[in-house]
């Protein structure tokens, strides 16, 4: 039962940020101590090995410093930031180069999108109080969304679905 419950938590927690991200521009702090605690708990729950656990926070640690950095420099936002390094946790250093790439190439097309929408302001999109801050040209990019979908494109091919459905 429990490994029913964490294989729609991951997935769960991803679309939430992505739609708070769209929404708000912001990805509220308790989706990533949420990814990261529920984390800990399968780790232990399923006894994954030290070493791989240790080699998954390290990655996730590692992320952290990277994005931190690019938060500071003004390049992404600091739920980016968080949002990004709990991915990292989860798909470990065997799959974190495809999600960078995943989630670059889908965040290269949703910038696209954006300037080109900021662009023609669609009048349904520019009147809307939801999506208003899509047509603002000075406003960031909701670059949660794409680090959400590369996180959930990538999901299945990691150790701890491996972990969680026996694969």
């Amino acid at each position: 039962m429990i490994e029913a419950v964490a294989l729609v938590l991951f997935p769960t927690l991803m679309v939430f940020a992505a739609f708070t991200d769209l929404f708000t521009m912001t990805i509220p702090n308790r989706v990533s101590i949420a990814l990261v605690g529920i984390f800990a708990a399968l780790a232990a729950y399923t006894q994954m090995p030290l070493a791989s656990a240790l080699a998954h926070a390290s990655c996730g640690l590692a992320m952290l410093v990277a994005t931190f950095a690019m938060f500071q420099l003004g390049w992404i936002g600091g739920g980016d930031a968080k949002l990004a390094s709990a991915t990292a946790l989860w798909l470990g250093w065997d799959h974190l180069l495809d999600y960078g790439l995943a989630a670059s190439l889908i965040g290269g097309v949703l910038t696209l999108v954006i300037l080109e929408l900021r662009r023609r302001e669609p009048p349904v999109v520019a009147s809307s109080p939801r999506f208003a801050h899509l047509c603002d040209k000075m406003a960031g990019v909701p670059y949660g969304i794409a680090l959400a979908i590369g996180g959930l494109l990538i999901y299945p091919q990691s150790r701890v679905w491996t972990l969680l459905v026996g694969a």
